[in-house]
Formats: structure tokens, sequence, C-alpha cells
């Protein structure tokens, strides 16, 4: 693979895993990309963003990060300051100003059902987690995949504390103030309300914002081509400014 080619790191939001990305690590390996995805703790905004600075300091080379949901806060943090990162793809994701939470962006719009979909348990470290009742996960989640699928994702799923979705967004410059960002979302999220993406990709001045319509939360598994379109795009964005800078 040519070393202009950036890596794909790819974070998953609350109430999802790894394996979300499967569909669109699939799409990307076919044009000889590499990507990887982390495994978010989904435990402090704080914590969750230090560890994926980690996986990308283990990283030679530039960096597309990607995130979806809550992980658009994650990923905000761990690119801040960081030259590696070379473009960020917000995907159905939160995009943070310096102080503001998950719950504060959910609700900062109406049209999130979540709150009614959740089930909340303590932890031994303190506070709650919440998990979204299985039964309602389909519709809540992910509505236009098969319930088959959306059953396997139910039982899969991670929980997120409280304190993470609590926990503003710590660093004094977001990361897409300096680092350029996409974005791709679905028109019938009911996690995040899509007056929130758009009024995101409106704040970050993306270069390139896609609406899906009819997509649910779970975009990245009912909708991988869109998303790999969009990763892509920022990928040849950063190749393209080489050879205009060469």
């Amino acid at each position: 693979m040519s070393e202009q080619k950036p890596t794909i790191v790819l974070v998953h939001g609350a109430f999802a895993e790894s394996s979300s990305w499967n569909g669109v690590i699939a799409q990307l390996q076919q044009h000889d990309v590499d990507a990887v995805a982390v495994a978010n703790p989904l435990r402090s905004l704080a914590g969750d963003a230090g560890y994926v600075r980690d996986v990308l300091a283990s990283i030679d080379g530039p960096i597309i990060l990607v995130g979806h949901s809550y992980a658009g806060l994650v990923i905000t943090e761990a690119a801040a300051g960081n030259d590696a990162v070379v473009g960020l793809v917000y995907v159905g994701a939160f995009v943070p100003e310096t102080g503001q939470s998950a719950f504060d962006l959910s609700n900062s719009a109406p049209g999130s059902t979540l709150g009614d979909a959740l089930v909340a348990y303590p932890v031994s470290s303190g506070g709650n987690e919440f998990a979204i009742r299985p039964e309602l996960f389909h519709h809540q989640f992910a509505a236009d995949v098969s319930a088959e699928v959306a059953a396997l994702m139910a039982a899969t799923q991670r929980p997120v504390t409280q304190a993470a979705l609590s926990e503003g967004l710590p660093t004094e410059r977001p990361a897409w103030r300096d680092i350029p960002s996409w974005h791709v979302f679905g028109e019938k999220d009911l996690n995040i309300p899509v007056a929130v993406h758009r009024a995101g990709a409106e704040r970050a001045a993306s270069r390139g914002t896609h609406e899906i319509a009819g997509a649910s939360h779970a975009i990245s598994v009912s909708e991988p081509a869109a998303v790999a379109a969009t990763i892509a795009e920022a990928a040849k964005a950063y190749v393209a400014s080489l050879s205009a800078a060469a």
C-alpha cells in the first residue's frame, strides 16, 4: 500500500461494539485500505479518549479517525493536538464543543426517543450504566436492518456508563477546529436527532455532509457502502493535499 494512504481507525459508540464496523471494513479492504476497529471502553470520556490515543500512537503514518454516536466526543478529544490524525469522519456522531456532553447534545433538539428505551443498573465502580432494552433495540437503534441482525446486535451491545454520557468535552480546542471533517448520518436516527447531526456538520465546517434517507442510528451496519464512501472522501482529500503541496 502507498505510504500516502492513511490508516482508517474506527471507534464505535454506546450500545455497539467493534463488529458494527465489519461491513465498512469489508468495503475498505476491497480497495486495499488498512482499517482497524477499536474496542471503546465506554467508561468515561477522558478515559475512553486516552485509550484511543494509545491505539493511535501504535500506528505508523497518517490516520483518518472515525467515530460513531458517542464516539464523536471520543475522537474529538483523542485527536486534539495530534498531528498524525489528518481527517475526521463523524458517523451518526456527536460533534461537541468544549464542555458539551452527550446528554447536552442529545437534548439540544427534539426527536430522540432513546431515554424511554434504556434500562439502568449500578456498577461496582459507582454510578449506573445504561443498555437498550432488548425488546426495543430493533426499533430504537437499528430499524433498517433485519430482525435477526438486530437481535444479535442487541445481545452483543456494550453498555455505557452514565458518567461517560455526562462528562463534558475536556479539551479547550476540539479537534474539528484544526482537522478537516466529513459527516454521514441517517435521516431516521432515533438516538440522536437529525437536527443535531446537521448542526454538528455545520459547526465543524464539514468538507462533505451525507444525510442518508431512511437510515437509522446503526448506519455503519445498514449503510456500510455510504459510510465507506464518506471515509474514502476523507482519505482521497488527504492524498490530494499531498499532491498539491508537492
